[in-house]
Parts: C-alpha cells; sequence; structure tokens
C-alpha cells in the first residue's frame, strides 16, 4: 500500500545545519544601584471602655499622622489608608461582656527624598499608639536599571557567542532567537534583611522633647537579567 503525498512541509532542524551550525548561550547581568523608593507602614493604634470612645481615639490619632505626613509635601509621593478595624474586647469567664473595644488603621507611605525620611520616621514613631515599620527600599517597575540590566545581559550573550566562534577559528552570521528570561529587583519589595528595615513602636503621650532623627543608610538594590539567545555561524573548518 502506498502512502499519498503531503503538503505539510518537515519541521525545520532545532540544531542548525552542517551549513549553517547554531549557538546557544546565555547572557546574564547583576547590577548594584541606589533605591528610588523607600516604604513606610504605619499603624495607629486606639483603646478605649467603650466603641465610641476608641473610634473617635483613633480618627483623632489617624488625622494626626496623615497632616504630619503630608507636610513632607513632594517628599512622599504616594500616601495610602489600607485596613481599618474596630474590635471588642471580652472580659474572661462566661457571658459575652465587653472589657474594651481596640481599633486600628493602616497607613503606607512612599518616599522619594530619603533626606527627609530619617526625621519623618522618628516623628511618626513618637506619636500616641503608632507603630512604624521600615523603610523598605526598592525600585520603581520602571526604572532605568531594569534596562540596562537587560541590555547588558544581551550584550554578553552576544560577546559570548563570539568567543565561541572566534574558538572554531569562524565568525557569527545571524541571530536566531533571543529569549527574555526576565529582570528582576532582588531582594522583594518587603525584605528583612539586616539593616534595612526598621520598627518601633510608640505608646502613651509623646514627650516634650523631639527626638533625634534617625540616620537612615539607602540599602543598595540588586538587580538581575538573563537572556537566552541562538545564532547561526559561517560553517568552521575542523
Amino acid at each position: 500500500m502506498t502512502t499519498p503525498p503531503t503538503d505539510n512541509p518537515q519541521p525545520a532542524v532545532p540544531y542548525g545545519t552542517p551549513d549553517a551550525p547554531r549557538i546557544a548561550v546565555r547572557g546574564e547581568a547583576h547590577l548594584e544601584v541606589d533605591p528610588e523608593i523607600a516604604r513606610l507602614h504605619i499603624t495607629v493604634a486606639s483603646r478605649g471602655k467603650d466603641r465610641r470612645t476608641a473610634l473617635d481615639d483613633l480618627t483623632r490619632r489617624n488625622t494626626t499622622a496623615l497632616n504630619l505626613i503630608k507636610t513632607y509635601g513632594d517628599a512622599v509621593e504616594r500616601l495610602e489608608t489600607g485596613a481599618f478595624s474596630i474590635t471588642p474586647q471580652l472580659k474572661e469567664g462566661r457571658g459575652e461582656r465587653i472589657h474594651a473595644h481596640h481599633g486600628s488603621v493602616h497607613i503606607t507611605a512612599e518616599l522619594t527624598d530619603f533626606t527627609a525620611l530619617g526625621e519623618l520616621t522618628t516623628r511618626l514613631a513618637d506619636l500616641d499608639l503608632t507603630r512604624v515599620d521600615g523603610p523598605w527600599w526598592t525600585l520603581r517597575p520602571d526604572s532605568p536599571a531594569h534596562r540596562q540590566a537587560r541590555q547588558q545581559a544581551v550584550r554578553e550573550a552576544v560577546q559570548r557567542a563570539r568567543e565561541y566562534a572566534e574558538a572554531l577559528g569562524t565568525t557569527l552570521t545571524a541571530l536566531v532567537e533571543l529569549a527574555d528570561l526576565g529582570a528582576e529587583t532582588t531582594p522583594p519589595a518587603h525584605p528583612a534583611a539586616p539593616g534595612s528595615r526598621m520598627r518601633s513602636m510608640a505608646y502613651g503621650a509623646a514627650e516634650d522633647t523631639t527626638a533625634a532623627p534617625l540616620d537612615l543608610e539607602p540599602q543598595r538594590q540588586r538587580v538581575h537579567a538573563q537572556v537566552n539567545a541562538r545564532f547561526t555561524m559561517a560553517p568552521p573548518h575542523l
């Protein structure tokens, strides 16, 4: 029995041919750059015998914290309010007798002017029942550092392929494929690396004297990029 001919073309050979050998390489780039953003998480709390007292105190302290942050103007790039809660605390024993109410509201502030960061952090931590976590240093998603890393990874891939071709006494002829494996900032946006984070909590009334600003050193950010590249080269004389 004769198999009828097919019009489907044969798949291309993935590894090249003797007339057009392929080289597959990986290019990588590792950069260390200064951060562009410092992020603070602020938690304002309250406690009262009844719900209304806890809510009124929380509203007042939240307004105080927001107004303080806003006084730093353009140094604050983003200011957001997150979760809010008022929770009853039951007395021990039987029944559902309420002992007190606890309130909290979470605020996130992102600063681009690091000269104001230490002073703002200290002043926030000096407020009543206010907790400050941070700073977390990071880059913007569209930071030029990401583009620089990707371009450097491509240049390294080309250079590596040329070196392989030169070792065979030949040259590259064409780029067949360039695959981006991604470029990302490490550590993550909320790392727990030593020296990158400050945590403080303030209770009770603030002191009459203003606390000295913290001396915060920005943590260098690591940017990594990888690409896979495939080239064809002129047939070497082996």
